[in-house]
């Protein structure tokens, strides 16, 4: 037994795995919803209680078992990071009560992703590696190598779904279906471009290169405002700026923090969510991997020790009460 199962034992116990913990109900709650990761509740139709589980998702799959402190890092790096570029534009938070809630603004969201790229890696890299050279309606030169840098940034949207996979789409269909007025996608793309400029300066001063990444965003009346997370291993993919040029020279893998690593295995074990395929077993070595590589990603984007904070449901109850009294 390693270091981390002495420290986090009570996470290597089987019913943990299995216990679902029952939804919260609040005062004035007006909805729930249970996404992938989050359970998100709605108060008086103007404020959301968003609470990070541990639970992981990879292909729109939930895998089988939740993964220790996941929640407190991806709610606690999002809060940072939405701190750190509320002067690019408007953002939903607006206090984080425990270490893996945050509340703040209900928008009416738009039913896009704003997926942007700085390296051709990952979907990209799968797409271009199949003879294609075109992604989401934007042209990918000739020549690149897995992991290049795009000459400047690209936009890849993808569509939301609520159930299912979510699609590749470009700006003309965005426009065309009704998704997003011209006038709303040229805010979108000009934040889109903004935030990622600022994700990767803050990458840079950790030795980190902000690979790709997404951002959500909705309105509150005429105002457009950047919802969920940001710049999350959930939701980004970094790479070690050290060496990043003599690996890529030699052909070599680049040395990542991502969920991508979780992508990966699941491939290598012929799943990518698609009817009749069979989800692989996750042993505790495999979580303790997960668990581990989430806690690096955190001390390495945020250059702080990461703190397991262990909050039980009343402790957590009664903090985000307190949060909404104030209202």
């Amino acid at each position: 037994m390693n270091i981390f199962n002495i420290c986090f034992p009570r996470y290597f116990m089987p019913q943990q795995y299995l216990r679902v913990m029952n939804s919260y109900q609040f005062p004035r709650q007006t909805n729930f919803y249970r996404g992938k990761v989050r359970d998100v509740y709605t108060i008086d139709d103007q404020w959301l209680v968003m609470i990070a589980s541990n639970r992981i998702s990879a292909f729109d799959v939930i895998l089988p078992r939740p993964i220790p402190y996941k929640g407190q890092v991806l709610n606690q790096i999002a809060a940072y990071m939405l701190n750190a570029t509320k002067d690019i534009c408007p953002n939903w938070l607006l206090e984080v009560p425990a270490p893996n809630v945050s509340i703040g603004r209900k928008c009416v969201p738009f039913k896009i992703e704003m997926v942007v790229r700085g390296n051709v890696t990952g979907h990209a890299w799968r797409t271009y590696s199949s003879g294609k050279r075109e992604l989401c309606g934007v042209t990918m030169p000739e020549g690149m190598k897995e992991n290049d840098f795009f000459p400047t940034p690209v936009i890849t949207p993808s569509t939301k779904a609520a159930e299912g996979h979510d699609e590749d789409i470009s700006r003309e269909e965005i426009i065309a279906q009704g998704l997003a007025t011209a006038e709303e996608w040229a805010v979108l793309e000009k934040y889109t471009l903004q935030l990622f400029e600022r994700g990767k300066e803050i990458a840079a001063r950790q030795g980190l290169i902000l690979v790709d990444t997404k951002y959500e965003f909705g309105k509150i009346g005429d105002e457009i405002f950047l919802m969920d997370e940001i710049h999350t291993p959930d939701s980004s993919r970094y790479f070690y700026a050290d060496g990043f040029e003599e690996r890529q020279a030699a052909g070599e893998r680049q040395k990542q923090l991502s969920k991508e690593f979780v992508r990966e295995w699941l491939i290598a074990n012929n799943f990518m969510g698609k009817e009749g395929q069979v989800m692989p077993q996750m042993d505790n070595e495999w979580v303790n991997t997960i668990s581990k590589r989430y806690i690096e990603l955190y001390e390495k984007v945020i250059g702080e020790p990461f703190t397991p904070q262990d909050l039980d449901e009343a402790e957590t109850t009664g903090r985000i009460l307190h949060a909404l009294e104030k209202l």
